[in-house]
C-alpha cells in the first residue's frame, strides 16, 4: 500500500472512530468535501477506492481537431514540409477550415513532429564600394525640439561625420556634405 492511500485510510477510519468530520479536517488539515468524498469511496469500493483516479474526460465532444484533419496537418508537414502558419493557410484553402496556429501547433507536438530547421542566410550583401567616397549613406534624425542630427557614412571606409543643425534643410544637407569633403581629403 502506497503511502497516499495510506494516509487517506487514516482519514476515513479517523471518522469512523469520533464521527466528527470538523475534529478530521481540523486534524489532518483537509477539508469537508474531500473527506466526503474519500470516506464515500471507501464505503463503497474498499481499500481499492482511496487509489488516485484520473481527471481526464472519457470522451471530448468538444475537440477541435478530429483524425482526418491530424493526417491533414501531418501531411503537410511531412510531404511539403510547411511551418505552421502555412499549414493554417493550406488548411482554410484546400479544405476549407480554419484552425487556430496553437491547435496547429499542439498537433504537431502531440504527434513528436520535430521542429523544422531555421533557415540562415549564408551570406550578407554589403553595400561596400572599393574606392572610399564612391557612395556615401546618408540620414537626417530629429534628436530635439528644433534640433537635426545628420549623419553619413562612407561605404568603404565605415568613416562617419556627424552633424547636428537647427532646420533639416538641403543647404545643412550641402553644408553635410562639404564638411565630407573637408575631412575625407587628404
Amino acid at each position: 500500500m502506497n503511502r497516499e492511500i495510506a494516509m487517506r485510510l487514516k482519514w476515513v477510519r479517523l471518522y469512523e472512530h469520533t464521527r466528527n468530520a470538523g475534529l478530521v479536517c481540523l486534524r489532518c488539515g483537509i477539508s469537508r468535501p474531500t473527506l466526503r468524498k474519500w470516506f464515500t469511496r471507501y464505503r463503497e469500493e474498499g481499500v481499492e477506492g482511496l487509489r488516485s483516479r484520473s481527471r481526464r474526460p472519457i470522451s471530448s465532444p468538444l475537440r477541435k481537431v478530429f483524425l482526418q484533419q491530424e493526417l491533414w496537418i501531418l501531411d503537410l508537414r511531412c510531404k511539403r514540409r510547411l511551418g505552421a502558419r502555412r499549414i493554417q493557410n493550406e488548411l482554410k484553402r484546400n479544405y476549407g477550415f480554419a484552425l487556430a496556429l496553437a491547435t496547429i501547433h499542439r498537433t504537431l507536438a502531440r504527434f513528436k513532429v520535430e521542429p523544422l530547421p531555421k533557415r540562415r542566410k549564408n551570406h550578407y550583401k554589403r553595400y561596400e564600394q572599393p574606392i572610399p567616397g564612391d557612395r556615401v549613406q546618408m540620414d537626417t534624425c530629429k534628436v530635439a525640439s528644433g534640433l537635426y542630427q545628420f549623419t553619413a557614412i562612407d561605404d568603404c571606409t565605415r568613416y562617419k561625420v556627424l552633424a547636428l543643425y537647427p532646420r533639416r534643410t538641403a543647404k545643412n544637407t550641402r553644408k553635410l556634405l562639404e564638411k565630407i569633403i573637408e575631412e575625407t581629403t587628404p
